[in-house]
């Protein structure tokens, strides 16, 4: 995820909670339609904009856990302490 998508998430989810808090919102069904209405608004404010459509971003070549791998075995082969060994 790139810092774009990571900021669009973090508003959505930002401007979510503030909503259900404004609202007074408590019940599991409000608070997933809520969050629904809330994204919709973001998605279409990045379209308004012109910017790229979550969908349309560029995927990573390697997954997270793919890196996770080679870094503790890159890490392993060094004979390095990892700081939860430590």
């Amino acid at each position: 995820m790139g810092s774009t998508e990571l900021i669009a998430n973090l508003f959505r989810m930002s401007q979510t909670e503030e909503k259900l808090k404004k609202d007074k919102i408590h019940s599991c069904s409000k608070a997933t339609s809520t969050h629904y209405e809330v994204e919709a608004k973001v998605r279409k404010a990045v379209e308004d904009i012109g910017g790229i459509m979550p969908e349309d971003l560029l995927t990573p070549e390697k997954s997270i856990k793919q890196v996770e791998r080679e870094q503790l075995k890159r890490l392993k082969d060094k004979k390095t302490k990892l700081m939860l060994d430590e």
